[in-house]
């Protein structure tokens, strides 16, 4: 199993990125993806899900109407487009799947965890 976050980087205030989390290993069709991220000194955030059987999605609220996520089930990916994007969206970010098809908010909750791309973003 493994889940692939790319698509970090550095950008100023108010750019653009897409995030891309490529899972492989597993039968995705009923799982949940999550995206996670922690910040220096801060707890870990669970930022948006998506569930891939129906697209249902979730977002935390301080990225509400800026972040979207998405799935493409052909490459077995999920996207996280992130939009004016702000100084204190500056964290390593990280996917998660999670086997029950459930919108949860801990990541410890969640069966598979990959590695994270750092996002820094700076004003």
């Amino acid at each position: 199993v493994q889940l692939q976050a790319s698509g970090g980087g550095l950008v100023q205030a108010g750019d653009s990125l897409r995030l891309s989390c490529a899972a492989s290993g597993f039968n995705w069709d009923y799982y949940t993806i999550g995206w996670f991220r922690q910040a220096p000194g801060k707890e870990r955030e669970g930022v948006s899900y998506i569930k891939i059987s129906d697209g249902t999605t979730k977002y935390a609220d301080s990225v509400k109407g800026r972040f979207t996520i998405s799935r493409d089930n052909a490459k077995n990916t999920v996207y996280l487009q992130m939009n004016s994007l702000k100084p204190e969206d500056t964290a390593v970010y990280h996917c998660a799947a999670d086997r029950y098809g459930s919108l949860l908010e801990n990541i410890w909750d969640y069966d598979y965890r990959g590695q994270g791309t750092q996002v820094t973003v700076s004003s």
